[in-house]
């Protein structure tokens, strides 16, 4: 590792892992903004999941200020995050077959919607037949995972398939097998993941191209301002209403 501070080791490593997504993953941004774009022009819905530390990106895009206000949350129980208890029982349900057809027969999504899933991995069976499933359904999907592990790993789903396999768009996090960033010498285990950091500002990139699609056709994007801002709440408010039968956070 040299001289350098762990910290700065794991600056580096988060900014060039941006630098990468940045350069390489313009394409995919830039079509996955414009199929959110596409979605909301349409009248359609917009939802995300993601399973343990991958459900942080996509509760980071739900009833938050400067995000879309009609992104919802696809939540698994018992899977969303850590407050399970135990924790690894979340590990487990991402195994399970047969869960995410019986998540989206009781969700409001329906044809023509977006369904943003983030999967580190993957590999395991929830978020691979949740998109093979979605799209059946008409359902258009944005999948966002590290490539990487479709190379380096197995697949846990019966058909051998991984999440990059069944999305309209895929955005590939370039994370490395493992999610750790930084060694040292004496310590056993690599350390310092930068999934997080990297997923989010994918998708956080993902919207803001949304909203620039969607000005430049002439439609105001339906964002929601900071509460703690002056005159927040009652913008929030004008939004909430307009698009109340598009946003299930809010009933």
């Amino acid at each position: 590792m040299g001289d350098s501070k762990p910290a700065d080791q794991y600056f580096d490593a988060a900014i060039g892992l941006l630098q990468r997504v940045r350069d390489e993953e313009a394409t995919a941004i830039e079509a996955a903004g414009t199929l959110i774009a596409d979605t909301v022009a349409a009248g359609g819905r917009l939802f995300a999941f993601g399973a343990g530390h991958s459900s942080l990106a996509a509760q980071d895009l739900v009833y938050r200020a400067g995000g879309l206000a009609l992104m919802n949350l696809l939540a698994v129980p018992g899977v969303v995050g850590v407050d399970v208890m135990p924790a690894t029982l979340g590990s487990a349900l991402e195994r399970v077959d047969g869960l995410a057809a019986a998540v989206l027969d009781s969700s409001p999504l329906r044809a023509g919607d977006t369904l943003v899933i983030v999967s580190l991995s993957g590999r395991n069976a929830l978020p691979v037949e949740m998109a093979a499933t979605a799209r059946a359904l008409g359902i258009h999907v944005i999948g966002v995972t590290s490539v990487a592990y479709a190379t380096r790993t197995g697949s846990r789903h019966a058909s051998g398939t991984f999440l990059k396999d069944h999305c309209d768009i895929v955005l590939d996090s370039k994370i490395a097998v493992g999610d750790a960033e930084l060694t040292l010498d004496g310590v056993p285990a690599p350390f310092a993941p930068a999934s997080t950091v990297v997923t989010t500002a994918l998708l956080q990139a993902t919207m803001a191209t949304a909203a620039g699609v969607l000005a430049d056709r002439g439609i105001e994007p339906p964002l929601l301002r900071s509460g703690n801002v002056d005159g927040g709440h009652e913008w929030n408010g004008r939004i909430l209403d307009a698009y109340g039968d598009r946003i299930f956070y809010h009933h």
